[in-house]
């Protein structure tokens, strides 16, 4: 330190010196070449004047050089093609150079006349300098090929059912049509890592570094840096536009009907990872190679022109987590918060302007808490559902399969609702929760609110039999939704197997109310006595009553839906097993009584195998009628 602060002291003592020195002799009025003569006298007698030869040619040389380079930079045909005069672009730098050169030499010298003339002719050469630096920008930007960003992209595509119009309009948009045709949600798309853009001809690289460094040398870095941030600020907004991404009010955004923004906050998403990724990280390459010198210009630089397009986006975000919530929004506005956060690392250690980094964080919150208070206001209204239509047959209600459907594609935001649920003290009762995720958690209270609501729309059926139908439908659907997917790792092997024990007992609450009216018709009591001497009368009532209950319980149930094959054949299996016996050993004992009369087909209609037969009619949804059945003839 203190051999470098003693090198300074004497190399400016040895510019005094020589400027001295010069001005002795200058003052004396003598010819030029004695002047010369005498300058190299001194020379000899002080060493501080050993470099005085190269003053005595720059003395003669200068103001030839100075004229030369002025004339050249004066001349200079402002409308000319930098570019394609590139030995005419070189001489020019070159005559910066030299103006540049000089005003350091007079300002020791104290030419002052000089150095103003010198400051003119820089002023108009950066004026140029400046006008070309902004047109080989514009000249060399490269358009952003979009088509070659999508075909990077990797799309997650989840499925879910459409609304079939049975349901309040909060859920309007994710049930199920009557064909069961499904609509698809597109997971926030991802980018692959090695996507790299090249925002400027690289040809133009060295032009660029070497103009902007002549203007930072010269003092016109500000000129400079406002120069490259509007062209590129410019063409960053342009890139937007390539995206799809449009300047909207937060006002505007609002008002935006769902479909419409449901595809721009899609496009949002992509640009989001396409502009932080490819080209800030783009931008920032390039911010580095041409200031490459100027560290702390460079950084501001960045700043400025990246400011307004982060923005953009940013104020987009913002219209989206403080708009109106419905239950249809949360995947999107989930996948927001996903490319938002991806992205926040990389954007963090680019951007440095302290109030773009804190929108950032205040718009990736404002996200969350809108994810949050949309899924708060989905079981809510899980809750509050209160269509009063019964679903004809029994069928599986539009609510059970929106919510299903719901459940499942939030099981594939587990990580980031995770996160987001931290602080949230809602939990569950039973079913283990201490061993649940927070998201579990939260999904087991959304199916105990469709549980408890699928219970209180059983009781709009006055059939007993046909409310138990419809449970069972409605719970089976449930669990196997939950086994066959990923929920089944968050809820459990016990959550499953005890609502498979409800099915159970739906079902053996069916066969009680639906067919003990029937049974009780096969039974001995009341009909006096044995198999031999049994009221003719009481066994044809008991039959015929037998029939008119088959015969009802067929025309009804056959236009019921069980649409579970297996759950449906199970149904027919325990009714078969609990009726066909029973009509057997009914039929076995006083078939014999009956034979013996008139019209014993009358009343013994059916055989065992025909109930048999028919009972496979049961649960299709297509209602039977009472010709269809065959009578057995006499």
């Amino acid at each position: 330190m203190a051999a470098t602060t003693t090198t300074n002291i004497l190399t400016g003592g040895e510019d005094r010196v020589l400027a001295t020195a010069q001005q002795i002799v200058n003052s004396l009025n003598t010819p030029k070449e004695v002047r010369e003569d005498m300058l190299l006298i001194f020379s000899s007698f002080d060493n501080r004047l050993s470099n005085i030869g190269d003053l005595v040619r720059n003395e003669s040389s200068g103001p030839h050089r100075f004229e030369s380079a002025e004339k050249f930079i004066l001349r200079w045909d402002c409308n000319s093609n930098w570019e394609d005069s590139p030995d005419d672009a070189a001489e020019y730098l070159e005559a910066v150079d030299e103006i540049l050169q000089m005003m350091d030499e007079l300002s020791v010298r104290n030419g002052n006349g000089m150095i103003d003339r010198a400051e003119s002719v820089i002023q108009i050469a950066m004026s140029h300098l400046e006008d070309e630096f902004r047109h080989m920008l514009i000249r060399n930007t490269i358009p952003l090929d979009a088509d070659r960003l999508y075909g990077s992209i990797k799309r997650v595509l989840l499925s879910f059912a459409a609304n079939d119009g049975e349901i309040d309009e909060e859920f309007g948009n994710f049930g199920e049509v009557g064909d069961g045709s499904l609509r698809f949600h597109e997971r926030g798309a991802s980018l692959g890592d090695d996507v790299c853009v090249d925002l400027i001809n690289a040809d133009a690289l060295v032009e660029l570094r070497e103009i902007a460094d002549r203007m930072f040398r010269s003092g016109y870095e500000k000129e400079c840096v406002q120069a490259y941030s509007n062209v590129r600020r410019d063409a960053l907004d342009e890139c937007l536009v390539i995206l799809g991404v449009e300047k909207l009010s937060i006002e505007e955004v609002q008002k935006i009907e769902w479909s419409s923004l449901d595809e721009k906050m899609k496009k949002w998403i992509q640009a989001i990872k396409i502009l932080v990724r490819v080209l800030l990280s783009g931008e920032k390459r390039l911010c580095d190679n041409i200031f490459n010198q100027y560290e702390s210009t460079k950084e501001v630089c960045f700043n400025e022109t990246v400011k307004g397009c982060a923005m953009q986006l940013l104020n987009f975000a913002e219209a989206v987590a403080i708009g109106k919530r419905s239950s249809e929004k949360l995947f999107r506005i989930l996948d927001m918060y996903d490319a938002l956060a991806s992205v926040l690392p990389d954007l963090q250690v680019m951007v440095t302007d302290e109030f773009v980094c804190s929108e950032v964080i205040g718009v990736l919150n404002g996200l969350g808490e809108a994810a949050k208070g949309t899924l708060a206001e989905f079981e809510n209204a899980v809750q509050s559902e209160t269509s009063k239509k019964p679903m004809q047959g029994g069928e599986i209600h539009p609510l059970t399969r929106y919510v299903m459907n719901y459940v499942k594609l939030l099981v594939d935001y587990s990580e980031t609702l995770n996160h987001l649920l931290e602080n949230d003290e809602n939990g569950a009762d039973g079913d283990n929760k201490e061993n649940m995720s927070l998201t579990a958690r939260r999904l087991l209270l959304l199916l105990m609110s469709l549980e408890l609501n699928i219970e209180e729309k059983s009781k709009l059926y006055d059939d007993s039999a046909m409310q138990y139908i419809f449970l069972m439908n409605n719970i089976l659907y449930i669990v196997q939704r939950v086994k066959d997917s990923e929920l089944r790792k968050h809820l459990g092997d016990n959550w499953v197997r005890k609502r498979r024990g409800q099915v159970r007992q739906y079902a053996t609450s069916y066969l009680r109310a639906s067919w003990s009216r029937a049974l009780s018709c096969l039974k001995d009591e009341g009909i006096g006595g044995g198999s031999s001497n049994a009221s003719k009368v009481a066994l044809k009532e008991r039959f015929k009553s037998f029939n008119l209950c088959f015969e009802e319980i067929y025309r009804v149930q056959t236009a019921w839906k069980v649409p579970d094959p297996q759950l449906r054949e199970e149904l027919r299996l325990s009714i078969s097993e609990k009726v066909i016996p029973a009509y057997r050993s009914f039929m076995g004992r006083f078939k014999g009584q009956l034979e013996s009369g008139r019209h014993a087909g009358k009343y013994i209609k059916y055989t065992p195998e025909d109930l048999e037969t028919y009972l496979l009619d049961l649960f299709e949804g297509s209602p039977g009628v009472l010709h269809h059945l065959r009578r057995k003839s006499t």
